[in-house]
């Protein structure tokens, strides 16, 4: 049975939480507790964002690249039923200011029809597709992958069937526990496969990229240069406010792609 509206109610109301329920997890048996109930067999990855691979591999208006973007087009095209949240639940949670509340995540496979329709809708390939432009336009940054949590707020089931797919701003995202969290569970949360992001000798060691970019705070200056810790999720909003174009991302096209979608094939069955 679907969860109620009133939990969506309570969730907010608890959204600020998150940071402390982290702490807990360092804590020997009450950690284990709560990784076992929450992030149980977790496996998240973070698509870099289109725009910072064109722009460091001088790619733009070319048809024949391939693009981090692509990994989740190629989900919603091939999954047979389709749910968009009418809200992002974590900037409603805090009130964002600076990113589009009412662009909620998607859930893609079989468990998704037993959401709440007060949360959102089912929708059709070419509107989910839309909707994903419209995130990534306004710089969203795409997670996909299972993820328990939502399985258990929106009480469906298998968890199996359900693949998550949030749209995510540096501000407000559920996932800037990562730094106080345990490492069992925020290694969890990956890059692509292969995508490394990387400061080059460009940088003045200016700051641009310190302060609120990072969501995992894996940057910081060293020495008078930004140096970027094995923290980084290769979501790539340092390469584009970097104002020396000094932080690159390597990327590997097709490759990086493929072992993606490969991945996550693994992990749900979301036809």
């Amino acid at each position: 049975m679907a969860s109620p509206y009133w939990v969506k109610t309570l969730l907010k109301k608890s959204f600020s939480s998150r940071f402390f329920l982290a702490r807990l997890t360092h804590f020997p048996v009450l950690g284990n507790l709560i990784e076992k109930a929450l992030f149980e067999n977790d496996d998240i990855i973070y698509l870099a964002k289109d725009s910072v691979v064109e722009i460091n591999h001088d790619l733009a208006g070319r048809e024949d690249m391939v693009m981090p973007s692509q990994v989740l087009e190629h989900f919603i095209i091939r999954s047979n039923y389709r749910f968009i949240m009418n809200t992002c639940i974590c900037r409603e949670s805090e009130g964002c200011r600076d990113y589009p509340i009412d662009l909620g995540c998607i859930f893609l496979g079989e468990a998704a029809l037993d959401i709440n329709p007060k949360f959102g809708r089912l929708a059709s390939v070419e509107e989910t597709l839309e909707h994903a432009r419209k995130c990534r336009e306004a710089g969203l940054v795409h997670l996909i992958g299972r993820n328990k949590l939502d399985t258990i707020w929106l009480n469906v089931r298998p968890k199996e069937k359900l693949l998550t797919v949030c749209h995510c701003c540096p501000c407000c995202c559920l996932w800037k526990v990562i730094p106080t969290i345990t490492d069992k569970i925020s290694d969890r949360v990956a890059p692509m496969p292969g995508l490394t992001v990387a400061v080059t000798d460009k940088c003045v060691g200016c700051g641009a990229c310190i302060n609120d970019i990072c969501f995992v705070n894996a940057i910081r200056l060293v020495d008078g240069k930004a140096e970027i810790s094995g923290d980084c999720r290769g979501c790539g909003r340092c390469v584009e406010i970097c104002p020396s174009e000094a932080i690159r991302v390597n990327f590997h096209g097709g490759a990086s792609v493929e072992d993606a979608i490969n991945r996550i094939h693994g992990l749900v069955d979301f036809t």
